[in-house]
């Protein structure tokens, strides 16, 4: 008998919406965040007066009480954060479906809105806009003060420290790597939101500039500008809004990595890590097993962290995701499993892993730009490098 499962089929996604993506639209993340949250409301054929629930990022610069009244003062009466990052890109949606799960809420906002362009810079503080390790503070609180004088200043060198030393374990390639980013970027050529839609070949790859070796320029998230919001509310009351509803059929989170202690990241196997731990514990409670899934989305903020995610949720073994994802493995069309359709963070957008969210709701609803055929179960996970969170929606 599998772990309990409070969430199965309790909640649904019943409303996405977006702003524009752009790598600079000059703009505040709180404007951004206000259009994406009325197109999620339009979107589900609710008025945002019915939300009475709030779930966001705790790194978000739009709190509950900025918007209750541009929201027409709803009465909010459940209201939460996750941490991490990254990792919070799909914990956002565990939490409100337990909330619901819980009787706490009935209609829950989740809203995630960023300004990353290198120039949005919209306000003094190091949080509000631009590019962060470009304005940290002169005194490096935290574990900063040990990262950043010797080199380790932004996510990108952070990253490539455990992608070399991934590579070396499992003799994976920069062919591998590149792979990914270009079926994505053919997944985003059909998406007409997606910021990068040019054509990409392997050569094109491997003649981008390098960033942090061995992690190249296409190989690393673009900065964009934009925002992203859902509707979650009872399966229920789904059924009776405007769209098919994504049902959540389990949900589950975990801690055990952040890619920042990478002195301990290889101490112990990966199978210890946050994003194993979710995985197993996310499919005991679906009682489903990897072979079912047909879409997976993954915080893909580096290609080689999307053949790592293939590895920590199952869909085949350590060291194998380089030969997986080989041959257009994760393509709409025929591949061993259909992965990022609108792009991902690699293409579309960087909207902190909503976007990927927002594309999973739209392949169960049929709508995709590069619709999987028959798609009926879809896994959505957030960052494997962090305290993390997954979920599983069905039609």
């Amino acid at each position: 008998m599998g772990e309990p499962n409070g969430l199965r089929d309790r909640a649904a996604i019943a409303g996405i919406g977006h702003t524009e993506f752009s790598k600079g639209l000059g703009r505040s993340e709180y404007d951004m965040a206000v259009e994406a949250i009325w197109a999620a409301c339009a979107d589900a054929g609710i008025s945002p007066r019915d939300i009475d629930g709030v779930v966001r990022y705790d790194i978000e610069t739009t709190d509950e009480e900025q918007l209750l009244s541009v929201l027409g003062n709803p009465e909010i009466g459940y209201f939460a954060s996750t941490s991490w990052g990254g990792g919070a890109s799909a914990s956002v949606v565990v939490h409100a479906a337990a909330a619901i799960a819980a009787g706490l809420a009935e209609t829950v906002l989740v809203f995630r809105s960023r300004a990353r362009g290198k120039n949005s810079v919209f306000g003094k503080g190091s949080s509000l806009g631009g590019r962060y390790w470009e304005r940290m503070d002169e005194r490096l609180p935290e574990l900063n003060q040990w990262h950043v004088p010797h080199g380790l200043v932004s996510a990108f060198q952070e990253m490539a420290m455990i992608t070399r030393r991934y590579m070396i374990d499992y003799g994976t390639t920069e062919d591998d790597f590149a792979e990914v980013a270009v079926t994505f970027r053919a997944h985003a050529g059909r998406n007409p939101h997606a910021v990068m839609r040019e054509p990409m070949t392997i050569e094109d790859h491997h003649g981008s500039r390098m960033i942090a070796e061995p992690l190249r320029l296409f190989d690393c998230n673009i900065e964009t500008d934009g925002a992203c919001a859902m509707i979650i509310t009872s399966s229920e009351r789904a059924r009776d809004l405007r769209q098919t509803p994504a049902i959540i059929h389990a949900g589950a989170m975990a801690a055990g990595s952040h890619h920042r202690w990478t002195s301990s990241m290889y101490s112990r196997s990966r199978d210890d890590d946050s994003a194993a731990r979710t995985g197993r514990r996310l499919f005991e409670r679906a009682g489903l097993t990897p072979d079912e899934i047909d879409a997976f989305f993954c915080y893909d903020f580096f290609t080689s962290f999307v053949i790592i995610a293939l590895e920590d949720y199952g869909f085949c073994r350590r060291g194998e995701g380089g030969s997986f994802v080989k041959d257009g493995g994760l393509s709409f069309e025929g591949g061993n499993l259909p992965t990022n359709t609108n792009g991902g963070q690699l293409s579309e957008a960087f909207i902190h892993g909503q976007n990927n969210n927002l594309e999973a709701v739209r392949q169960i609803r049929g709508t995709s730009t590069a619709q999987v055929a028959d798609a009926e179960l879809v896994l959505v996970a957030g960052a494997n490098t962090d305290p993390t969170g997954a979920f599983i929606l069905r039609r």
